[in-house]
């Protein structure tokens, strides 16, 4: 396909497919659902896998990749990303990048008269080390000198938005919540599971910051051998690496643990189908896609009392909050939400749909778009 001459939105992120996570996934989703409206769109990221090529055209998305120099934890060092991103934002009427990005504010600098948008998915998180804590704070403050020029902000809800270390930037600027892209993920088969007892299904990368270890935890205190604890997903290619190791080492030689690894297209559909609860217990979370999409199949969520995280279980009422790092009090609303009736199940898997299905968050973005680009405050 040629490469038009001007793009009608640059995207800008680190990473982008084939790479999995929710911030990627969100980009994604929103890119291929602009296009199919008659956007233009190119997204510039890093070449994070060198089997990857310089340009392909990914479901009608032109994408750009910038070389990566080295990996260093889960970023890299691309020094031509800010530089490519500039170029293609000159040839664009809207810049719109994805944070935290350590490139922010270089890009923020370069693009010139481009109008900007800034997604703001969450603050950083590194595990504890002075080394750690210095790159956070490092990024926040890219992050910040990005959002100070920024004609729009966009969070996936007000909620994230306050909890967020760099909250007092973010409250300057224009702020327009607009949660994640949630697909529809009912119709799959229950093949994944064994046997009738309690099925408690968790999704995501297998990350530290995930909590993972503690919703193990929580699991191995349930006594009933019937009961199956499924962890679906990517722990071999997770950008600064997976603690897995650490996870099978606290699953022990437990049968009823299964670690799936990575599921797409119809897996992911025969997971929801196969489990009676989800539960995300992350250390660190701003939305959850994937905890919306188990409401909208009719699964209760369990999730920690996190800003950004908690909103869509307060939005729906479908499922409960606990506290970080508290495997008892997440056993417990584990064991209650599986015992939500039928008719409690449906009343909370409409209600998630109502709030999060379909296309509005597409017509958020074009709404949003069209008025930065007709001089409107968004």
């Amino acid at each position: 396909m040629r490469i038009p001459d001007r793009f009608d939105v640059t995207v800008m992120l680190d990473y982008y497919a084939p790479y999995v996570s929710g911030l990627t996934e969100a980009a994604r989703i929103t890119a291929e659902g602009l296009v199919a409206r008659g956007w233009k769109i190119a997204v510039v990221c890093a070449r994070h896998d060198r089997s990857l090529p310089a340009h392909e055209v990914i479901n009608g998305v032109h994408v750009f990749r910038a070389p990566v120099l080295a990996h260093v934890s889960r970023g890299f060092i691309a020094p031509h990303l800010p530089v490519l991103a500039s170029r293609l934002a000159a040839r664009s009427d809207l810049l719109h990048m994805h944070l935290p990005n350590p490139e922010a504010a270089f890009v923020a600098a370069l693009r010139r008269k481009t109008p900007l948008v800034v997604t703001y998915h969450i603050d950083t998180f590194l595990p504890d080390s002075p080394v750690n804590r210095f790159g956070m704070r490092v990024v926040d403050a890219s992050c910040a000198a990005a959002i100070r020029r920024a004609d729009l902000v966009i969070t996936n809800s007000e909620d994230q938005a306050r909890g967020s270390r760099i909250w007092p930037v973010i409250r300057r600027r224009a702020l327009r919540p607009i949660a994640s892209p949630c697909v529809d993920r009912n119709g799959g088969s229950p093949t994944m599971r064994e046997g009738d007892g309690l099925h408690i299904g968790f999704m995501g990368r297998i990350t530290v910051d995930k909590g993972i270890e503690y919703l193990i935890r929580a699991f191995r205190g349930i006594d009933d051998p019937a009961a199956r604890l499924l962890i679906a997903g990517d722990y071999t290619t997770v950008a600064g690496g997976s603690n897995i190791a650490q996870l099978r080492e606290e699953a022990g030689n437990d049968p009823r643990i299964r670690f799936t690894g990575l599921l797409r297209g119809e897996r992911v559909r025969d997971f929801y189908a196969s489990i009676d609860v989800f539960a995300l217990p992350s250390i660190s979370e701003s939305f959850g896609i994937v905890q919306v999409e188990a409401m909208m199949a009719g699964k209760p969520s369990v999730t920690t009392n996190l800003p950004g995280s908690r909103y869509p279980v307060e939005a729906t009422g479908f499922g409960r909050l606990v506290e970080p790092r508290d495997p008892v009090a997440l056993r417990e609303a584990l064991l209650e939400m599986a015992a939500l009736p039928p008719e409690d199940r449906q009343v909370g898997q409409e209600a998630a749909t109502k709030l999060f299905g379909g296309e509005t968050f597409l017509d958020a973005h074009e709404e949003a778009y069209r008025a930065i680009l007709n001089g409107a405050r968004p």
